[in-house]
């Protein structure tokens, strides 16, 4: 799958997780699947694509509800993402942080697992952010969602989100 289809298809899915959770009869689990049938549904990925930039959504929708003592306002968001809320493009940040605030009451009792380590690596789609190499420490910053690259530095392959 092409970096382009991965960063539509990760956004096609959020937009649909997004929708699946304004109903709030349904879990997270159960959007997710709902998200996952509608994204299926427009043709063009594999099931296992699918699985894939679930897993992605979910992670990061997972670090932003879990962030400690995280205030969901422009500056925090700004201080999360390392700059400025204006300079984002093509991301839909109300439906991300509305995502994360139903979540991080559905996650709570999740949290105690949640803090475990997820790794980010290259190759794999992400949410706006900044990420620092594991290996050099180097920072890269995305506007949009986007593919991870590896290292500019050191070619370095696993992340941490900032």
């Amino acid at each position: 799958m092409g970096e382009n289809k991965l960063i539509k298809a990760y956004d096609e899915l959020m937009g649909h997780l997004y929708e699946a959770l304004d109903d709030t009869l349904h879990s997270v689990a159960e959007a997710l699947e709902i998200a996952k049938e509608k994204t299926s549904a427009l043709g063009g990925h594999t099931q296992e694509e699918i699985n894939k930039i679930a897993d992605y959504v979910m992670r990061d929708i997972e670090h932003v509800a879990t962030a400690p003592s995280q205030q969901h306002d422009n500056n925090s968001l700004s201080e999360w993402l390392k700059f400025d809320i204006d300079l984002i493009e093509n991301f839909a940040l109300d439906a991300f942080m509305d995502i994360a605030d139903k979540t991080k009451v559905k996650l709570a009792a999740l949290e105690m697992e949640a803090k475990q380590y997820h790794p980010y690596k290259s190759g794999e789609v992400a949410s706006p952010g900044t990420f620092t190499c594991d290996a050099c420490g180097k920072e890269i910053a995305f506007k949009s969602t986007s593919v991870i690259p590896k290292c500019p530095a050191c070619q370095g392959d696993a992340f941490t989100r900032c």
